[in-house]
């Protein structure tokens, strides 16, 4: 394990003691006929950080949307921080919860997309406002000033007032991993946060998830992203067709590949990592 991660807690959140961050069984997902997720069963513990690799299609976006219910789960169940997702228990069987109480479940889960989201018509320090203001109650004076703070650790205190169409893809993103961490989330969700950026703009970005990963925030990282996986994971998911086909340590996974398609991936990754 890598010098980044060396420090974590390791072990399975059950194995500790500890409530899991993410726990997700048999988790299935349809979109009309077509099996998406075909029973995924996957526990994150706290300060862990998980990335999920494998070809476009194998079901890891997906996955990862279901976790902060943006999607809807078919089957199965999903417990984030100990909560189960999207439902409620009463007389021993389980309702839906109602938009407000899925909206309230979502406030400890922060999310990056490929795309950054950021509103065009508000500045950098106003995107990262937006929603500790208008969501928790914080003072506009007391959002503004923690504000400033998240983009002086991402890098960009001297682009608070700059507008998103001003700012560079990367620098975008940054902003975006800001407004997450403005929440206070527990868990953050990470969607091939650097697919849409100029290869020179990528590190920049990974430098931020990684002082996050040094930091202890708990992280799925869906990535294409090896190097970053190597290093930074406690754990890599490899996942094809809906599956999770292997699981271990980076080096585990990804220097050493048990599975025969996961060690054909990593070969076409090697010649084309957009693969």
């Amino acid at each position: 394990m890598s010098q980044g991660n060396a420090s974590r807690s390791t072990g399975s959140a059950s194995s500790r003691g500890e409530v899991a961050a993410v726990n997700a069984v048999n988790v299935h997902k349809f979109f009309g006929r077509t099996h998406v997720l075909k029973g995924i069963d996957m526990e994150v513990a706290p300060s862990e950080v998980v990335c999920l690799i494998g070809p476009s299609g194998s079901g890891k976006t997906t996955f990862l949307r279901c976790i902060n219910q943006l999607e809807e789960i078919d089957g199965g169940r999903i417990w984030v921080n100990g909560d189960l997702m999207g439902y409620y228990e009463k007389n021993g069987r389980l309702h839906v919860l109602d938009d407000a109480a899925k909206a309230r479940q979502r406030r400890p889960i922060g999310m990056v997309f490929q795309r950054f989201n950021l509103f065009p018509h508000m500045t950098a320090v106003q995107n990262i406002i937006e929603a500790p203001t208008q969501v928790l109650g914080v003072s506009k004076a007391d959002a503004t000033s923690e504000a400033m703070n998240l983009l002086d650790q991402v890098g960009l205190a001297d682009r608070a007032e700059n507008y998103p169409s001003q700012l560079s893809g990367g620098q975008q993103q940054r902003v975006a991993i800001a407004r997450a961490l403005a929440m206070h989330p527990k868990l953050m969700l990470f969607d091939e946060p650097t697919s849409a950026l100029d290869p020179e703009l990528v590190g920049d970005v990974l430098k931020v998830m990684r002082d996050l990963a040094e930091e202890g925030m708990t992280m799925v990282v869906v990535t294409h992203e090896m190097a970053f996986a190597r290093d930074v994971a406690d754990r890599v998911v490899f996942m094809d067709a809906g599956k999770v086909v292997e699981e271990g340590t980076p080096d585990q996974v990804i220097n050493h590949p048990s599975q025969e398609r996961t060690q054909q991936f990593l070969s076409r990754m090697v010649a084309d990592p957009h693969v």
